[in-house]
């Protein structure tokens, strides 16, 4: 299920417990919101937290947010119910947590299906866990599958590395995943920086999310967002570049060459094909 072209710059994560945060979220300048009933809520308040999550979605208000809604695992004793409820709230998307394999997306694609209200529901899979990982290419492509975010936490707590600095003993499966969602033609979200005190390390850890080809990044506090949508964002150099190449390209082709070149570079259809998602990016 490849999702629609949107950008995906800055995914914030929200309690669904917290009313205060519900209602500020939605005059927040983020690209979507992960109304969160797993991790940011305590096992006392997973009853009451569903209830005002449905109560804020019903209210309306986040405009062209995209809505995803995570959900404990159905191997908990709130995952059943934590769905269950999801579903008559009809978000833009379900987001499991700790998916490891595509029959887990297809039990759940299984139940939007016999759910009335829910044909346009996605499913997102938190890429969380080594077995997922290994199996992110059948996942990417399971029914309704709509995009991947990356759990780093979590992954790293379980290959017990470390998170900080350049990110090197998580390279491989952030590779791994984000490649098995190019293969799938749907979305790849960076995982969250801890620190968001720490706006340098933030701008570091966007930069290289951006370069590795990731869609956006996951953050968890709303002082992070400018920096995430800025360097997500195409540059005013980038869109440039990618409007002169494409007329390069063009003037060439009107030519009968099958190639151009611009500012020393040879353009070839992949460069325009590139160009033009820029372009596309920068627009939507």
């Amino acid at each position: 299920m490849t999702s629609v072209l949107r950008p995906w710059r800055s995914v914030l994560y929200i309690p669904g417990s917290k009313e205060r945060a519900l209602e500020k979220a939605r005059g927040l300048d983020v690209d979507a919101i992960i109304f969160d009933l797993e991790d940011a809520v305590a096992p006392g308040e997973k009853a009451a937290a569903r209830a005002t999550l449905a109560d804020a979605l019903a209210q309306g208000g986040y405009g062209s947010r995209a809505r995803l809604v995570r959900v404990n695992g159905g191997d908990t004793p709130w995952g059943a119910d934590d769905l269950a409820a999801t579903m008559d709230m009809a978000p833009d998307a379900i987001l499991l947590p700790k998916v490891d394999s595509a029959a887990q997306v297809a039990a759940v694609a299984a139940q939007l299906d016999a759910h009335p209200g829910c044909g346009d529901v996605a499913i997102w899979a938190m890429m969380e866990t080594t077995r997922g990982v290994f199996n992110a290419a059948e996942i990417a492509q399971a029914p309704r599958m709509g995009g991947f975010i990356m759990g780093t936490n979590d992954l790293a707590a379980e290959l017990g590395c470390d998170t900080g600095g350049d990110r090197m003993p998580l390279m491989m499966a952030l590779q791994t995943c984000l490649a098995a969602a190019r293969m799938g033609g749907i979305p790849c979200v960076d995982g969250v920086f801890n620190a968001f005190k720490d706006d340098d390390g933030l701008r570091a850890e966007c930069q290289q999310g951006r370069a590795l080809g990731m869609d956006g990044k996951t953050l968890i506090h709303p002082a992070q967002v400018a920096i995430c949508n800025e360097v997500f964002s195409p540059s005013e150099a980038e869109i440039d570049t990618a409007k002169r190449q494409i007329e390069a390209f063009e003037r060439a082709e009107a030519d009968g060459q099958g190639v151009a070149v611009l500012d020393g570079k040879i353009v070839e259809n992949l460069h325009v094909a590139t160009a033009r998602k820029v372009l596309a990016k920068a627009g939507a």
